[in-house]
């Protein structure tokens, strides 16, 4: 099988489920696994794709991302002919979907399924880590310039809230809200996560935003943008980081 994956969470789970061999195209942005990836031809980025080398390559099966890659560049591979298997897991339980619907797909039905039990597990085990203990009030940021956050239907605001959190933009009609140093003041989250990617997020914006909003420094953390928005076969460590980073933030209320 010939496979292109234009995403890179996608491009690190095709080498998961045994088939990193058979991928002959990949975005520029997919950099795990390093030793994998550095073979496979690049065909430009998730949203500025060579759509025309990719159908030189022939693959059997492209694979998206609903919200990473644009919809005209999927109508066009697929008015050539190719196959592309689109998904959007917003949770961690429709990410073990998507790794069954993938690995059938690439024709790895065995590793596919113990990647999503074991994904499914660490949701059951999620749950009962934060049963009866206090919920952590959070602000995920993914932008600056302008400062931009996470709604409750995103994938990252889902993992940080089944590790026992609860997000302050929750019921933002936008998924990636825009707000304001005024807007984070007034929600007064108990912690702050900056994500180190889309954009990369380091101590001195901490320090930036802990000025301008009066909220207090420590209450503002970097957090692993890959650990918490790469959906497939880095979940289960996704779904620990997210209850190590809550369980912190909440050791860090009490303490005060």
């Amino acid at each position: 099988m010939r496979i292109v994956s234009l995403c890179p969470s996608l491009t690190e789970l095709v080498f998961a489920l045994g088939r990193g061999a058979e991928l002959v195209g990949i975005t520029e942005w997919c950099v795990h696994p390093a030793d994998g990836v550095a073979r496979v031809e690049k065909v430009g980025g998730t949203k500025s794709p060579d759509v025309a080398r990719i159908v030189e390559l022939a693959p059997d099966l492209v694979l998206m991302n609903e919200e990473e890659n644009r919809r005209e560049d999927g109508r066009y591979l697929r008015a050539a002919g190719l196959e592309c298997h689109v998904s959007m897991p917003r949770d961690a339980a429709e990410t073990a979907a998507m790794v069954r619907s993938i690995s059938a797909a690439v024709d790895s039905v065995d590793v596919g399924a113990g990647i999503a039990a074991d994904i499914e597990r660490r949701i059951v085990e999620a749950r009962l880590a934060s049963t009866g203990k206090p919920r952590v009030r959070f602000a995920y940021l993914i932008w600056r310039k302008p400062f931009m956050a996470v709604n409750g239907d995103t994938y990252a605001s889902a993992l940080l809230e089944l590790a026992g959190g609860d997000n302050v933009f929750a019921a933002n009609p936008e998924r990636y809200p825009e707000i304001s140093p005024a807007d984070l003041a007034t929600a007064s989250p108990d912690v702050v996560l900056l994500c180190t990617e889309p954009f990369p997020f380091q101590e001195r914006h901490a320090d930036e935003l802990a000025t301008i909003t009066g909220i207090a420094r420590h209450r503002f953390e970097i957090a692993d943008g890959e650990y918490l928005s790469w959906h497939g076969s880095r979940t289960p460590a996704g779904i620990e980081y997210a209850l190590s980073r809550i369980a912190a933030a909440r050791a860090a209320i009490s303490a005060v």
